[in-house]
């Protein structure tokens, strides 16, 4: 549709085709693993939240966030970053151990976030069969300096490729521990407060996604939660043949699931802004 606005990334970008896959919820499942790593990070939101009770309203706000930054307008995207600064700037939390007092904004741990959401959507999606080459990966985290501005970050102060998440990762790893509130996400994940009725589903269907989402983690994780690395060849099996069957249930019906930000993208844009992984081979 001519003239009508883009947002931030556009039909155009590999953020664009990547944040239309369902496997974007098992990497959003890996990435809360992946944060609760950071003491300073993890407290920021246990102290702020009954993380128990509101896990779940947690992860979709998060996917609200994602699903607005990447197919929404500008404006609404703006919005949504202005939203979450205005939030962050108000909570502190205290190390237990010291009794400081700090701000969840302080760039580090902002920066914590948005590296672990950037790396577990890229790991999952990839090695669930997601094609993506080197080039595509460079070019999708250098494209979520845009996200990471939202949220307050300098854009010049956050990787931009493969090479430099990586070097982030080993530079923050020595801060890493699976502290108290790293245990009590990984129990609640494990086993999320739930109907009764709904206990056998949960035993079923619940623990075998959030199983896999650990299964993903880099093995310094396993190492910091104390269970043994599963084989990474066998996970990104157990990851490629989930993809297979979530990629079987068509787009339009996954994507009719609130807020519906794809298929309002596509109104706004035309039937051609249809997210598929496809168009980055073009």
């Amino acid at each position: 549709m001519t003239g009508a606005d883009p947002g931030l990334f556009g039909p155009g970008s590999v953020t664009w085709q990547v944040h239309g896959d369902p496997m974007m919820w098992i990497a959003g499942i890996r990435a809360l693993y992946l944060q609760a790593l950071h003491p300073r990070a993890v407290r920021g939101v246990m102290q702020n939240s009954d993380f128990r009770r509101d896990a779940w309203g947690r992860l979709m706000r998060t996917a609200n966030f994602v699903g607005t930054a990447t197919y929404g307008t500008t404006e609404a995207a703006e919005r949504a970053g202005a939203r979450v600064r205005k939030i962050h700037s108000m909570l502190t939390a205290t190390d237990p151990g010291t009794g400081e007092r700090y701000g969840v904004d302080e760039p580090g741990l902002l920066l914590w976030v948005h590296c672990a959401e950037i790396d577990s959507y890229l790991d999952v999606l990839r090695r669930s069969g997601f094609r993506l080459t080197d080039a595509e990966a460079d070019r999708y985290i250098g494209e979520h300096r845009q996200s990471a501005r939202l949220v307050g970050l300098d854009p010049a102060a956050v990787p931009a490729d493969r090479a430099e998440l990586a070097t982030y990762f080993e530079k923050v790893r020595p801060e890493l521990s699976a502290g108290p509130e790293a245990r009590e996400v990984d129990d609640f994940l494990l086993r999320p407060p739930t109907h009764p009725l709904l206990v056998p589903a949960r035993e079923v269907l619940w623990r075998r996604v959030a199983h896999l989402a650990y299964a993903s983690l880099p093995p310094y994780a396993h190492e910091l939660y104390g269970r043994p690395a599963p084989e990474p060849a066998t996970v990104t099996r157990q990851l490629r043949l989930t993809g297979l069957l979530l990629r079987r249930v068509p787009a339009r019906l996954r994507w009719q699931l609130p807020p519906k930000h794809i298929l309002r993208a596509m109104a706004r844009l035309g039937p051609d802004a249809r997210p598929a992984p496809y168009k980055l081979g073009r």
